[in-house]
């Protein structure tokens, strides 16, 4: 088995096309067509992680953060990240990171931290927009059925529960083969009239090639028509954070007291305690002030995330409770999460979590 293998694996579940663009996700370091020999999963990679993974024999470090985030200009061993590079390079360890495509899909980040605090009927607190495309295309009523089923075989006409959806509306298509065209069905020269279905999916659009590979694969036609468009549906299963409800109702004070508990830190930043109980929580993992908003118009009473800075917390005004947990402590849940989702998929390698705590951040 290769590199590439689980590299694979893991971008059919966290697409890297939903990756920010600020962002510098996949593999940052090493060869895909290199033998796999064993996986640590940590939360970021340092020098002690690639020690680590060469003293277990692991040839792959997946770390949700990346280690190269902008440009490197030398590799002279300066910096703490020049130095892990080229570490990683001299022990033949590969560096691969997921960073905000696994932020934002429906049951990453976020709501694995949900998961912690027991929050129930969770969902996107953010759907991303402009990530659900359209697909449009004419076919002859014999070969319907062939292509439909291709582009569901392909993952469209997905929508929530429910799957193979398509809209199909009867008409008629002309076309004039000319020159050297090779056309299914009329003559070269003549305007030819066809019954046709008008076959509507959509699909997300990470899958846009497969779809379109699938379509042009059982389509009779050899130059079939079709049109993709950009919907500005919002997608519930792509975005920012998660916001859930909890099973009971807690005070202000209970509650910061709970979340201390379940996300394992004796320190907390928080606003004013409002006037009112906390039912509905919205978490963003790692820095989220941005969405101190989106969580007040969800109508959250209480928001967690990490690196609030001193104004974001009168943003609260007494309508929200806002929790800076810290960066790591609203993350920290993804590398277990990680190892497991590799280990179902790949039992016979050995997969582990890094015993290396890389929080930067201490506390007195």
């Amino acid at each position: 088995m290769l590199i590439a293998d689980v590299i694979r694996y893991l971008e059919e579940i966290f697409p890297r096309t939903y990756a920010e663009s600020f962002d510098n996700t996949g593999l940052l370091v090493g060869d895909p067509t290199q033998k796999l020999s064993g996986i640590i999963v940590a939360h970021d990679v340092l020098e002690e992680v690639v020690e680590e993974a060469y003293r277990k024999k692991a040839n792959l470090i997946i770390a949700f953060h990346p280690i190269i985030f902008s440009g490197l200009k030398s590799l002279t061993g300066k910096t703490y990240v020049e130095r892990t590079v080229m570490k990683a390079i001299k022990y033949g360890v590969a560096i691969y990171s997921p960073h905000t495509a696994l932020d934002k899909h429906h049951k990453g980040v976020s709501y694995w931290t949900g998961k912690m605090l027991e929050l129930s009927d969770m969902r996107v607190l953010i759907p991303e927009n402009h990530t659900i495309l359209q697909l449009v295309t004419y076919v002859p009523h014999e070969h319907v059925e062939s292509v439909r089923s291709a582009l569901f075989k392909a993952g469209a006409g997905h929508i929530g529960e429910y799957e193979e959806c398509s809209y199909n509306v009867e008409g008629y298509g002309t076309f004039k083969p000319t020159g050297n065209a090779a056309p299914y069905v009329g003559e070269i020269g003549k305007r030819h009239i066809e019954p046709e279905t008008r076959i509507s999916v959509i699909f997300p659009k990470h899958l846009k090639e497969q779809v379109l590979e699938q379509m042009f694969s059982a389509h009779p036609y050899e130059e079939p028509a079709y049109e993709i468009f950009i919907l500005e549906n919002k997608n519930l299963e792509i975005g920012l954070g998660t916001i859930g409800t909890l099973s009971g109702e807690f005070s202000p004070l209970q509650f910061l007291n709970f979340v201390k508990q379940k996300l394992h830190t004796g320190f907390l930043k928080h606003s004013s305690l409002p006037d009112k109980k906390i039912k509905k929580v919205a978490i963003l993992g790692g820095s989220g002030a941005f969405a101190i908003e989106a969580a007040k118009s969800a109508g959250a009473d209480a928001f967690i995330t990490g690196d609030l800075k001193y104004h974001d917390f009168f943003k609260a005004e007494n309508k929200i409770l806002l929790i800076d947990a810290g960066h790591y402590e609203t993350e920290q849940f993804v590398t277990e999460n990680l190892v497991e989702i590799i280990s179902e998929k790949f039992p016979k390698f050995a997969v582990a979590k890094s015993e290396t705590n890389t929080n930067p951040v201490k506390y007195f």
